[in-house]
């Protein structure tokens, strides 16, 4: 299909879909997702199993070793790393790189049921163990609060309320709260009064775990209907605890009886009714010990904010979605929020995100923009203004063309598709410049304008697609590579393919069109000048002929000069991507073990 003529024959076409690129790009653009870096897969799962009381001999062979071998078994495993501590086994696990978002739910489904089998060989009081691999999931946004004055209860409480009015803002997919300390009930019992009633700690603990379980209590049939019986034995709070009636065990009133025996047996007679009197008296546990609620001591871990004590909320954004129109909704919820809280509650913003995107964005942004008016410069003054326009129009028309599959194909703006735009930027252009110059080049000739625009596009059409595709080509490893390398750049060869066939095809369409509004023909006079007469192509053929003339020479300097940017290559550092240039840094401090978290913090 002969496209230049198509276009010439067809403008008001052309031009409306002109028209409707120029409209589809701007609104594209405004519509596209906004992320600092572009979605990536984590393939870390870390399993932590708690076994109170255990020391780490005990972990390493009861728990931890066992982890490891069920998940040896798995052909999609890369590395393996574990710790055991006294009571704590953590085991983290790492999956080879091919493994990707849409392969990794399933691997970790297959991690999970081997780990759910194994744990029917654990000893009695191994806890279920606790399996993270979500941590592809990233909180954009983290606010801390603290309050000078309030109990950590206190500021919990209010951190949860403010955790509840954030979920419902438009773009947040996830809100929790991090720091938090977990709440326990401590008995404080008397071991004096213990033994003078002959009540045990194992009759309190095995009275806690009968009373406090969910039990089928079964049904009372009537005529026509069946009710199910339920039982209430939870406790809704520490007083239900305290009053919970602890009850002597057999063996203990035995044991009286033997020992009043072993005296003398006149004693026996009235021990035992006093014994008896003494197991059926009510005895409630707050007779024994104090019930309090509090947080687990020592903390396993602990958030501070300029030194004070706090807690934080972590705000993720939705897939795919503008994360700098979400950190605006979220600080204008904020704004309403924030006055209500009490005097002394103070959030502040402790990452942000959406600040770090915007900057990063606007900053290629400006990059792309300082670019494209470089390419037009250079065009305009090496070619005049009006090949300058029609180059530049088709280049702006391909980027905006470019944002308009990047919306259909759900790709976000990012360090990644950004730069590919600039990566192409350069060649964007060869196709509509190949064009412009062979249009004017045959207008010089005296050709009629459409018929010099229709044969300057569609002559060298094939070679030109070509040249492009295997530009694009050379990207195709990026894209075809298995490593966390290749999925995190991904987007790279997406972009720059979808820009480099659009260049190409608005260059078969459109570009001829510039052309013959705003190119004109030459003078008669000035038809016979040869177009390649100037100073500039005078001085590119005396160089060229030189090269023909002298060409063993010519093609041994290109292979010196070849071998030379291999050698040279070798000696370049390395470095998949610049450090970041984010104002914050991470200190790890190791303490001699023992040291109590309090020192720390």
């Amino acid at each position: 299909m002969n496209l230049p003529a198509f276009a010439i024959k067809r403008k008001t076409l052309a031009n409306f879909l002109v028209v409707l690129i120029t409209i589809g790009g701007i609104w594209s653009y405004f519509q596209l997702g906004r992320l600092e870096d572009p979605d990536f897969t984590v393939k870390r799962a870390v399993i932590v199993t708690q076994y109170p009381g255990a020391n780490p001999a005990e972990v390493e062979l009861e728990v931890t070793d066992r982890i490891e071998k069920a998940i040896q078994e798995m052909p999609q495993l890369d590395d393996l790393y574990s710790i055991s501590r006294a009571g704590l086994s953590i085991v983290r696990v790492d999956m080879k790189q091919e493994y990707w978002v849409d392969r990794l739910p399933q691997v970790w489904d297959e991690m999970r049921k081997k780990i759910s089998d194994v744990t029917s060989e654990f000893p009695p009081g191994v806890m279920a163990p606790d399996i993270g691999d979500d941590f592809s999931f990233v909180y954009g946004f983290v606010l801390a609060m603290t309050g000078d004055g309030y109990t950590y209860a206190e500021i919990e409480e209010y951190a949860k309320s403010l955790r509840k009015e954030l979920s419902t803002v438009e773009g947040v997919s996830r809100v929790e709260l991090w720091g938090v300390q977990p709440k326990v009930i401590y008995l404080d019992i008397s071991e004096a009064q213990l033994s003078g009633l002959g009540i045990t700690v194992e009759d309190i603990v095995a009275t806690l775990a009968t009373q406090n379980m969910v039990v089928d209590s079964g049904g009372v049939e009537v005529p026509g209907r069946r009710y199910r019986i339920e039982t209430t034995g939870d406790f809704a709070d520490t007083e239900a605890i305290g009053d919970l009636i602890i009850r002597e065990s057999l063996r203990d009133i035995g044991a009286a009886v033997t020992l009043a025996g072993a005296l003398e047996s006149r004693s026996v007679q009235s021990a035992l009714p006093a014994q008896r009197q003494r197991s059926q008296a009510v005895i409630r546990l707050r007779d024994i010990a104090t019930v309090r609620q509090g947080y687990l001591e020592p903390a396993i871990s602990q958030m501070r904010f300029n030194g004070r004590p706090a807690l934080a909320i972590q705000i993720a954004n939705v897939a795919g979605g503008n994360i700098i129109e979400t950190g605006q909704a979220i600080e204008a919820r904020l704004a309403e929020l924030i006055p209500d809280l009490p005097l002394g509650i103070e959030v502040e913003k402790f990452a942000w995100q959406s600040d770090l995107v915007a900057e990063s964005i606007n900053g290629f942004v400006i990059n792309l923009a300082e670019a494209v008016l470089i390419v037009l410069v250079v065009l305009t003054v090496s070619m005049g203004w009006r090949m300058g326009v029609i180059i530049g129009a088709g280049l702006i028309l391909t980027i905006l063309g470019t944002f308009i599959v990047m919306a259909m194909m759900d790709i976000q703006l990012q360090r990644v598709s950004l730069g590919a735009l600039v990566v192409a930027l350069g060649m964007m252009v060869d196709n509509a410049i190949v064009v412009a110059d062979g249009i004017l080049v045959r207008l010089g000739r005296g050709m009629e304008p459409e018929e010099a625009a229709a044969e300057a596009a569609q002559t060298p059409s094939i070679a030109l697609l070509g040249a492009t595709f295997i530009a694009v080509i050379a990207f195709y490893p990026i894209f075809a590579s298995t490593a966390d390398s290749g999925e995190y750049s991904r987007s790279l060869f997406v972009v720059i393919g979808i820009s480099l066939m659009l260049s190409w095809l608005l260059s078969m369409t459109v570009t001829p069109l510039h052309c013959l509004v705003l190119l004109k023909r030459p003078a008669a006079d000035a038809r016979d000048a040869d177009p390649y007469g100037t100073a500039f192509f005078r001085v590119y053929k005396r160089g060229l002929e030189a090269a023909i003339r002298f060409r063993v020479f010519t093609v041994l300097v290109i292979v010196a000069l070849f071998i030379a940017s291999i050698i040279g290559f070798g000696g370049v550092p390395q470095q998949f991507f610049p450090e970041s240039t984010r104002a914050q840094f991470l200190i790890d401090v190791w303490a001699p073990e023992g040291t109590p978290i309090q020192d720390l913090s």
